[in-house]
């Protein structure tokens, strides 16, 4: 069987247009979408197609990441088909019965496939089954990932939801743990709960996923610190960023996304646990814009200045589980929309949890270049530059009763 696809994928390559060399900057796009990826979400298929040649284009999927490559394979070639693509399935896959991964990523006639292509779309699923299949044991390149990096630098888009969204950076999440909060309190090791990702946005860049459902944004800070990323890019589901060769950033889909900046951070080394001072955070609505080369925002179409004389009053502004299902947007928004300057949330865990009486303190502050954005509904929100703090507080275990 897999002889037979490999070989109907050979006669269905065409002349590849010129490499670019290997030094040149890409001259493609990155469609980096945070899971959950709906099949009616035309917005995002489309993108992908248009930027991959338009009607015809023929997209290589690679559904290398999933547990069931062959259902989630042929999902993704369907949903890509519906919105005018040539899409065929790369048969490169750890879970794919009776395929040896490393000898179908250095074949030829499927590397010609890929890098011919117009563009490349990886499925979810875990990211260390796409590194761990596109590099050789000793570290190097297969001839698949060659032929991804030829494709993306002649021009090509390289899209991935969830694992295929991690793997764009330099690093990514490996084998952490599933909660966001044992990272915090008890730090991250180097080759398991990070590892080498495939680097298609540049090594100044992290990105995460499933970044607004999951509370992940807290998460990115200590592998952003061990690592030394001042960047970050948190894309929430259903929703993609779109990075272009110009290395501006727009914002598709259902939710939004999260920056983190750390470039004016700084941490107290001489403290035994995490903490933070003066990060920004700050949330892209669909439709908005940013430049990963000059950290500046535009606001998507219809989006006016927040009026600050129609702010609702609030006494105080606490949550406490900021890493709840998009509480760190809800608190933004709620701080945005009041006459508040500062907001806070907590972020615990359960008694049975090792070290249950620690946690984390977040302190999100509006400062002199923070900015705010709402359309006329007041139901979509751009915030840029909150400042963000963490310091890390105790609670007395066990809980007693109010008298």
């Amino acid at each position: 069987m897999l002889k037979e696809v490999i070989g109907a994928l050979a006669l269905a390559v065409t002349l590849a247009p010129a490499a670019a060399a290997a030094g040149d900057p890409p001259k493609g796009s990155l469609v980096i979408i945070g899971g959950g990826l709906r099949a009616e979400n035309a917005a995002v298929w489309e993108k992908i197609v248009a930027l991959a040649g338009g009607k015809g284009a023929r997209i290589a999927v690679l559904p290398t990441a999933a547990e069931n490559p062959e259902r989630e394979g042929s999902m993704a070639a369907n949903n890509l088909n519906r919105h005018g693509a040539q899409a065929f399935v790369v048969p490169l896959a750890p879970r794919l019965a009776g395929s040896d991964v490393r000898k179908v990523a250095d074949d030829p006639a499927l590397a010609q496939a890929v890098r011919t292509a117009g563009g490349v779309f990886f499925t979810g699923g875990d990211q260390a089954r796409i590194t761990g299949a596109l590099r050789r044991p000793d570290g190097s390149n297969s001839a698949v990932l060659d032929a991804l990096w030829t494709l993306y630098r002649r021009g090509g888009v390289i899209a991935g939801t969830s694992a295929g969204a991690a793997v764009m950076s330099s690093t990514m999440f490996y084998d952490p743990p599933p909660d966001v909060l044992p990272l915090l309190k008890h730090g991250l090791v180097d080759g398991k709960d990070i590892a080498p990702g495939l680097g298609f946005i540049g090594d100044d860049v992290f990105v995460d996923q499933h970044l607004l459902a999951r509370g992940r944004f807290a998460r990115m800070l200590p592998a952003m610190l061990k690592k030394g990323y001042t960047l970050g890019l948190g894309i929430d589901e259903d929703t993609a960023m779109v990075v272009a060769p110009t290395r501006e950033v727009s914002v598709i889909g259902r939710t939004g996304a999260i920056v983190l900046d750390l470039g004016e951070a700084v941490t107290d080394k001489a403290r035994a646990h995490f903490n933070l001072s003066n990060a920004r955070i700050s949330y892209l609505d669909n439709g908005d814009r940013f430049s990963l080369a000059q950290r500046g925002f535009i606001p998507g179409p219809g989006k006016e200045p927040v009026e600050k004389t129609g702010a609702e009053h609030r006494d105080a502004l606490f949550y406490t589980d900021i890493l709840g299902n998009t509480a760190v947007l809800d608190l933004l928004v709620k701080l945005v929309d009041s006459d508040l300057q500062r907001a806070v949330g907590l972020a615990f865990e359960g008694p049975a949890s090792r070290a249950p009486e620690r946690g984390f303190e977040f302190t999100f502050t509006r400062m002199p270049d923070t900015r705010e954005y709402a359309t006329n509904r007041e139901d979509a929100w751009s915030i840029y530059r909150i400042r963000l703090d963490v310091r890390p507080v105790r609670m007395h275990q066990p809980l007693y009763t109010a008298e």
